[in-house]
């Protein structure tokens, strides 16, 4: 594997010492970052996040929950997900950033803390690979917490400072009633950006009952409508906010492809 999948040529810069931003602590963090005026303050523990890294954080949010775990071709969308954030978050390191990884199970979630360089990302993609065990161990034994996006990301502001940009690739289902509030609320001090990991293939499936199995191991027959092919789009309206599409049925060059016009520009110093 290399450092940057895609040929992207990035300048590395270096860590920054001056103080930009302080976070709630999560495990893994480094403790010779913390900050000991807020922890006494609130009674939990703080970390002081340094410049260079308020310019340059990204919170990948992988959602293994179950809607995601189905695909017609080439991978299901969960993990066309994975593909994808592990494609921006090389970008971030090799241009110097940070990244932290928010996985949403169908149980406990599972949480990298924000980390730079080569280590940072093997960090991210260990925890992409268990997170995904996890929710399909769970699923295969009919274990599931049905946990909506909104209920998933409702701590995802402190897992990052001021500026950061929190990454979402999701299917977008289940969404929960205020979903576009917890959208909203991000916005204010981070950045929420949006893949809709989709499967374009569905509306080539005939028409006619198809039977499927429930989370919870009950069986039932949907009828499916055969829709017309949309025609190639690229963003498209989630909550309010607009969502990169990625098609789960795409090879993993063409996903990068697309996702490298959108973010990796952004990333080169």
């Amino acid at each position: 594997m290399t450092a940057l999948p895609g040929g992207f040529l990035t300048r590395k810069r270096g860590q920054g010492v001056e103080v930009a931003d302080v976070r709630e602590y999560v495990d893994g963090d480094d403790i010779r970052h913390l900050d000991r005026g807020t922890t006494a303050r609130t009674g939990r523990m703080h970390i002081r996040q340094f410049q260079e890294e308020q310019d340059r954080v990204a919170l990948l949010v992988a959602d293994f929950r179950s809607p995601m775990f189905w695909g017609l071709q080439r991978a299901f969308l969960s993990v066309a997900a994975a593909e994808a954030l592990t494609l921006i978050g090389w970008f971030m390191v090799e241009s110097g950033g940070r990244v932290g990884l928010l996985a949403l199970t169908t149980g406990t979630p599972v949480i990298v803390p924000l980390r730079g360089k080569t280590r940072g990302m093997l960090d991210v993609i260990g925890g992409l690979v268990q997170a995904h065990a996890r929710s399909l161990t769970a699923l295969q034994k009919g274990e599931d917490e049905g946990w909506t996006l909104e209920q998933a990301l409702a701590g995802a502001d402190r897992l990052t400072p001021t500026g950061a940009e929190i990454i979402i690739a999701s299917g977008f289902d289940q969404q929960g009633d205020g979903f576009s509030d917890v959208l909203d609320r991000l916005s204010h001090r981070r950045n929420p950006r949006l893949l809709l990991v989709t499967e374009s293939k569905a509306h080539e499936m005939p028409k006619g009952w198809y039977p499927i199995r429930l989370s919870d191991g009950q069986q039932k027959r949907v009828y499916l409508a055969q829709a017309e092919p949309s025609g190639e789009f690229v963003f498209q309206k989630v909550a309010t906010h607009s969502a990169l599409v990625l098609n789960a049925s795409d090879p993993v060059e063409q996903t990068s492809r697309r996702i490298s016009s959108v973010f990796a520009t952004r990333y080169v110093a």
